[in-house]
């Protein structure tokens, strides 16, 4: 794939590296772009291999960030959308990457649809305080993943993009319309809580 031109915002890293060739890409992006060659000209079957590939994972990016209530609809409304665009990949980054930062806005819309806007961000360190204290050591992390869910929406946006799809502030800043020091604060407060919840 070609670098992109000067001007042109790109990752760093492909978040889909971390998924070593998950599901129908083979491990080789050869086949996935072939695929989106395919799909773009109209072929449900590369598309549907693509969505093979990648549903797993826009889903629990939904699941983090919005929640399980609506994970599904906006993991279908994510797919629905790269179906509708797929003639604006170009091609510049990895079709993984293209299709994350998709779902990262039709989340970001998602949400703002649905007016949880406000009181988005908060600098307490409490907010976990009516989450149950800290169970035995199988269910620890099915406990943190109930504990990111229930942070604020703004503190599990930032922590979510930050440390675990590794975005940095100033990505994340662009990406939910705030300054990259909301950004840091909002790190921290969500760090601080979930460590204060899992010590308990």
């Amino acid at each position: 794939m070609e670098l992109t031109s000067p001007g042109v915002t790109t990752l760093r890293r492909d978040p889909d590296q971390a998924a070593t060739g998950a599901g129908g890409a083979g491990g080789g992006g050869d086949a996935e772009t072939a695929d989106v060659a395919l799909a773009a000209s109209g072929d449900g079957r590369a598309f549907e291999r693509l969505y093979r590939g990648h549903v797993a994972r826009v889903h629990s990016l939904a699941r983090r960030m919005i929640g399980p209530e609506a994970a599904d609809d906006v993991t279908q409304d994510v797919f629905v959308r790269a179906w509708t665009k797929l003639a604006t990949f170009r091609g510049e980054a990895a079709f993984g990457t293209w299709l994350h930062r998709l779902a990262i806005n039709v989340i970001l819309a998602r949400r703002t649809s649905l007016g949880t806007e406000r009181g988005r961000y908060h600098d307490g360190e409490d907010v976990l305080d009516a989450v149950p204290s800290r169970p035995v050591a199988n269910e620890l992390s099915l406990d943190f993943q109930e504990a990111i869910g229930r942070l604020p929406d703004g503190a599990r946006e930032v922590f979510v993009l930050h440390d675990m799809e590794g975005y940095k502030h100033d990505e994340i800043a662009d990406m939910l319309g705030i300054v990259p020091g909301t950004s840091k604060s909002q790190l921290h407060h969500a760090r601080m809580a979930l460590r204060k919840h899992l010590d308990r």
